[in-house]
């Protein structure tokens, strides 16, 4: 634990001494305990399943083998798999780190490091690692080109793999105070900065897959080592002014002058939030000015219901304005993280709700739909209807997906709450305990309650001593009659949510800021009460007419969580259901089926047949069936 403290308390001081940092400052996960109920099960099957299941299939797929072949290359070795096989087992160390920062576990961490003993075998004398390379110079992997780099702006991933290396050496890091696999990301690194850069004598190339962008904000943080922060800029400026100009790979134009999401959905979410970082550390207002715009072309006119972000399975990819696709809807797994990513940095600049509206949406729809109930199988692509062709997998022979939710989910306490100045933010509502230290006081916040499917959430404040702040309390959009911050959707059922608060027992004025929070500023005691309570009653949705796919159908969520029909509990014939918008929708609480589900019995108003809907993040979970998000408007 006091290594645990130690290295954490160097982040925050590189921080504070090197870098401006985001004017809003998020509350770490390591600070949120006692997490129960809804995220409380997916931590437990994460810590139980997820994590155990990545390791393997690491060890079982040939992951480590590649490490160890790269250890000893040999010229007669046929290089297979893909060459950011390598970020499998970076990023399965990522969340296991995150694990071990919140629960002791020796025998993980012995694990740990003999896994990185593999890995720092196979690093060159240079610092340059990727086995897929490595393990056969003279013959390597056919994406990768000729030479070292020769192939980086198209297939070889080279830089990719440096970014999801540099994320996870920072988690291991921080959860051991090891810098074992800190020093292997740093040798790597450096290498890189040294051959690829802006000087006559060095390589003018940008990545062909983001992240090392915002994993080198992350290493310049850890380590205070300008040049890293200084790579990834460099990274960004060049893009749209090397070879590389297409908008696939977003490198169509500087990325200061973007202002439309295009191309592959990953690279361009993981773009954007390295833009957001960047901007962060250094004051760069172009790129918030880029990444604002971006931001409001996906939120107008290019998101799904769900959350999810790329319309296309031809390059994993945005679509069109309004291209919003059901049955072939790719919206892959890694995209609806990397769509947290991006909503979470805008909130950390900006401090409006909104970006939570669009944050909470995708996670509880769009993302965790990636992953069966049990934590154990797992979809690539997630389409809001189905006839029957889908079905979760173990693991996959590009395994981004798995391993970037094995690294994600516990990170995820880690959304919940925000600081600055003298104020508090409560951002997402989950059973937890929290310290937090503001206004010179550290404030403890216990929340209790069966959100998402109960709209009551009870928060327990305790000041180490009587003193005064501000609590800003999330009132979701969907709580407020809109489900998104545009008008891509609209309730259209006449109904209308609403909410109260109160504090020990006293009605608090419902009134919320053009930020999107109820602000409460008092002189808080131990033993304070806040009570919060949300109108969960079904919603109808209505697409805007530009989305031709939705034309004529309707939707229905409940608080945040986005309704699906599943053949399971409507038969085969699917697209013959229908749904009025009168219709009576009458929830039902099933703490046994599905992890746990609230279902909407949906019963026709001229007497015609009725609808179960389940939430659409559990479908898939009582084997392959047809399913839709959207049905017939009758």
């Amino acid at each position: 634990m006091k290594r645990i403290i130690t290295a954490a308390a160097v982040v925050l001081g590189v921080i504070a001494a090197f870098g401006r940092g985001y004017p809003i400052t998020p509350v770490e996960f390591t600070r949120v305990s006692e997490v129960g109920d809804f995220w409380g099960r997916r931590l437990k099957s994460h810590r139980e399943v997820t994590l155990p299941l990545a390791l393997a299939k690491c060890d079982e797929s040939g992951r480590y083998e590649n490490f160890r072949r790269a250890a000893a290359p040999c010229d007669t070795f046929s290089v297979g798999g893909f060459p950011f096989d390598d970020t499998d087992v970076y990023k399965t160390v990522e969340g296991a780190s995150y694990s071990l920062l919140t629960r002791h576990d020796p025998k993980l961490e012995a694990y740990l490091d003999s896994v990185l003993d593999i890995v720092a075998a196979a690093q060159e004398p240079d610092g340059y690692l990727n086995t897929a390379r490595t393990m056969n110079p003279a013959k390597p992997h056919s994406w990768m080109g000729p030479e070292r780099w020769s192939k980086v702006e198209d297939l070889s991933h080279e830089l990719y793999n440096l970014g999801h290396m540099a994320e996870g050496a920072v988690a291991h890091w921080r959860a051991t105070g090891s810098r074992k696999f800190l020093d292997i990301a740093c040798r790597y690194a450096d290498c890189v900065v040294r051959t690829i850069g802006p000087a006559a004598d060095q390589l003018h190339l940008v990545p062909g897959h983001q992240i090392a962008e915002m994993a080198l904000a992350k290493l310049y943080l850890a380590t205070g080592e300008r040049k890293y922060l200084d790579q990834a800029k460099y990274f960004l400026d060049m893009r749209g002014r090397t070879a590389r100009r297409d908008a696939y790979s977003q490198a169509h134009q500087p990325v200061t002058e973007q202002r439309e999401a295009v191309g592959h959905a990953v690279r361009a979410a993981y773009m954007y939030a390295g833009m957001a970082d960047v901007a962060a550390l250094t004051g760069d207002a172009a790129y918030i000015a880029a990444v604002d715009s971006i931001w409001h072309n996906i939120v107008d006119k290019k998101l799904y219901l769900t959350g999810g972000i790329g319309a296309r399975h031809e390059g994993e990819s945005f679509g069109d304005n309004y291209e919003l696709p059901n049955t072939s809807a790719y919206c892959e797994t890694c995209a609806s993280i990397g769509n947290v990513y991006v909503n979470h940095r805008l909130f950390l600049l900006h401090g409006d709700a909104k970006y939570y509206d669009v944050l909470e949406r995708t996670l509880y729809n769009g993302l965790i739909a990636g992953m069966s109930i049990d934590g154990g199988k797992f979809f690539y692509p997630n389409p809001l209807a189905s006839d029957g062709g889908y079905e979760r997998q173990a693991w996959f022979g590009c395994a981004c997906c798995p391993s970037n939710l094995s690294r994600f989910i516990p990170s995820l306490p880690g959304y919940a709450y925000a600081v600055h100045d003298g104020r508090v933010y409560v951002n997402l509502y989950m059973t937890c305990k929290v310290d937090i230290d503001v206004a010179d006081n550290r404030v403890s916040l216990t929340q209790t309650t069966g959100y998402p499917y109960d709209g009551g959430v009870h928060i327990e404040v305790a000041p180490e001593r009587a003193g005064r702040f501000e609590l800003a309390l999330r009132i979701p959009l969907w709580a407020r009659n809109a489900p998104l911050p545009s008008d891509l959707y609209t309730y259209v059922d006449g109904r209308a949510n609403s909410f109260s608060a109160s504090v020990n027992g006293t009605p608090v004025q419902a009134r919320v800021d053009d930020k999107g929070y109820l602000t409460i500023d008092r002189e808080w005691n131990a033993g304070d009460r806040v009570e919060l309570n949300f109108d969960m009653q079904p919603r109808v949705v209505m697409a805007h007419e530009a989305v031709e796919a939705d034309r004529g159908l309707l939707a229905v969520e409940r608080g945040p969580i986005v309704y699906c029909a599943e053949e399971a509990d409507n038969g085969p014939d699917i697209a013959a259901l229908t749904l009025g918008v009168d219709d009576a929708i009458t929830p039902e609480a099933l703490p046994d089926t599905l992890g746990g589900i609230v279902r909407l019995n949906v019963k026709a108003t001229d007497g015609g047949s009725g609808v179960t809907l389940i939430p659409y993040y559990a479908w898939c979970n009582r084997g392959a069936g047809k399913m839709a998000v959207w049905l017939k408007r009758r």
